[in-house]
């Protein structure tokens, strides 16, 4: 594709005015015959970065799939999936992952996109079944390929490149330097384009404060913690991290009894629950996230403002992906490590200062949106202007009091102002949307 076939969509579909550096060098690169490592930082704009090249590298539709990219979870296929909609206009764009109903995704492949997304094992499960032919692949982007090996991808990858014996161009992603890469990778001279001495910056924009808890469990310590950061009209954006599940449900049900707009975040929630608490997450329903270390890298997750370690992570790297999902592109973070009574605290954290707890001050800690829940979706042909529209002319909600608006298979979430909820159930009731009666509900 040419250029200005797509840049203009970055503009006008994600809002973005104007390339960084890292995304305007991936982009040149595209015209050099040579296969591309990009080693990048969380939050750094990587998605588009690769994005930008494969725009550039693809041709015309052909009626056969052009482009893979492999992710390793499902949030982030879904993620990249959508900026490549957004961007490759007139190019038909899957998303294949786990989670969800295959029959969908069979339907989809009917017609033969240009580009798939996918995680390695559903994409393997679809080749073997010979749902999609991987023969013509031209194009190969593995993403977050470190942690794809770490989660023990490496046989099911190397049997989907066996299938692609047309690839003539590749580009390999990592928030890591990876010293050796493996056998079924023959990469042509590969160039590396290296951003993470961009972690430097991140720091500098960081605070990270000590938190001493008086007690053991630290769960009382934490609930001050966030009075003490929210002061606002609404909660502060913070994620929560713990080291185990089990300590994710505990804390959660401690915060959620004690009326804090909270969402539960761990890899035990099916797909639709994690697609859910996402959702709830981004469109400050629930600002406040409690997640293991699954919500540390590679989610599309909007202006956290404070990171807070209930627990101290295991490993160095854990600390830095998770300190990532605040501070992003140019914004200014907070982290907080709580540290209970005698707890040894890592040799990879470093203090800025320690911050005091203040008992007596309370700030808000409940939202003022709630999310609705609504029975259509992208199957169901329902948009996010079909959605607003109906909000606005048929229940008569100011535009200003609804939030974000998330589409998904055969379902959608809207955040609106609580108060204005009792009328849009009243008003929509027995109205049509899109041509159909949809089921609109608060979301518990």
């Amino acid at each position: 594709m040419r250029e200005k076939e797509f840049l203009p969509a970055v503009k006008d579909r994600l809002g973005i005015e104007q390339l960084n550096e890292m995304q305007q060098k991936m982009m040149a690169s595209a015209s050099e015959s040579r296969d591309i490592i990009l080693l990048s930082p969380t939050g750094s704009g990587k998605t588009l970065a690769f994005t930008l090249p494969v725009m550039k590298m693809l041709k015309p539709s052909t009626g056969r799939v052009q482009c893979v990219v492999i992710a390793p979870s499902r949030e982030l296929v879904v993620q990249i999936a959508g900026v490549m909609r957004e961007v490759a206009q007139g190019m038909r764009v899957i998303a294949l992952y786990g989670g969800h109903k295959v029959e969908d995704e069979v339907n989809s492949l009917k017609v033969v996109p240009d580009i798939v997304v996918a995680t390695p094992g559903r994409l393997l499960d679809h080749a073997v079944r010979r749902n999609v032919d991987l023969l013509p692949v031209r194009i190969l982007v593995l993403d977050e390929f470190d942690k794809s090996l770490e989660l023990g991808f490496e046989e099911e990858m190397g049997k989907l490149i066996n299938r692609m014996k047309n690839v003539s161009r590749v580009i390999l992603t990592s928030a890591t330097s990876a010293d050796v890469l493996p056998d079924f990778l023959n990469l042509n001279n590969p160039i590396t384009i290296n951003y993470l001495e961009g972690n430097k910056s991140l720091r500098s924009r960081m605070n990270v404060h000590r938190v001493d808890s008086d007690g053991k469990d630290k769960l009382e310590s934490l609930l001050t913690l966030l009075n003490n950061i929210s002061q606002g009209e609404e909660p502060e954006k913070s994620i929560i991290f713990v080291n185990h599940r089990e300590s994710a449900e505990r804390v959660y049900e401690f915060l959620r009894k004690r009326k804090v707009s909270c969402v539960l975040y761990h890899g035990a929630l099916d797909q639709r629950e994690r697609e859910t608490a996402l959702a709830l997450f981004n469109s400050g329903s629930r600002p406040i996230l409690i997640a293991t270390d699954l919500a540390a890298r590679g989610l599309d997750i909007e202006k956290v403002r404070s990171v807070v370690h209930y627990h101290i992570p295991l490993t160095p790297e854990a600390y830095t992906h998770r300190n990532g999902r605040t501070a992003r592109i140019e914004e200014d973070g907070d982290v907080y490590v709580l540290v209970g009574p005698e707890e040894n605290v890592k040799d990879f954290v470093e203090f800025d200062d320690t911050y005091t707890l203040d008992a007596e001050k309370k700030g808000v800690l409940r939202s003022q949106f709630m999310t609705l829940y609504i029975s259509g979706g992208k199957r169901e042909k329902l948009s996010r202007g079909d959605i607003l529209g109906f909000l606005v002319k048929e229940c008569g909600v100011e535009p200003s009091s609804i939030g974000k608006i998330n589409v998904y298979d055969h379902y959608s979430l809207v955040a609106v102002k609580e108060g204005e909820v009792p009328e849009v159930l009243n008003r929509s009731e027995g109205k049509k949307l899109k041509g159909e009666k949809r089921r609109i509900t608060p979301l518990k």
